[in-house]
């Protein structure tokens, strides 16, 4: 792919208060824990790549099941990280992602990978952390 040709991601941030910030891309707006003491009603930084991880695999299994003929219903990604102290840092995390359908074990697998494969946060995350997970049918 040619410079030309590369996404190239833009959010502004920044600080209202003691108590938070807020994040800026296109027209959405986020509000951001920033506070020292933190709080309940908004995603500190951790939480954030987490969320981000989070939903680079649902738009990956956006993107990659109809190329696939993938038939599927919901999708649910639970996801937990470590923090280690020194460095400051995530340690490693893991993910379950619940997906309802009815396709076989192998369709599953195929999916999981091009999950991991193609997704462009997961790929820029699991260098840097132990990284692991599953993807499981939804059982109902």
């Amino acid at each position: 792919m040619s410079e030309s040709q590369k996404m190239i991601f833009h959010v502004r941030a920044q600080r209202v208060d003691a108590q938070g910030s807020q994040a800026y891309c296109k027209e959405a707006k986020i509000t951001l824990d920033t506070a020292l003491k933190g709080r309940t009603d908004a995603f500190n930084p951790a939480e954030l790549l987490l969320a981000a991880l989070a939903a680079c695999m649902i738009k990956g299994i956006e993107r990659v099941t109809p190329m696939l003929k993938f038939e599927w219903h919901s999708v649910t990604v639970n996801i937990s990280g470590v923090r280690r102290d020194v460095p400051p840092g995530m340690e490693s995390i893991s993910y379950e992602i619940l997906i309802d359908s009815d396709e076989s074990d192998q369709r599953l697998e195929l999916l999981h990978e091009n999950v991991k494969k193609y997704g462009t946060v997961f790929n820029t995350v699991a260098p840097g952390t132990q990284l692991s997970g599953s993807l499981q049918r939804l059982l109902k």
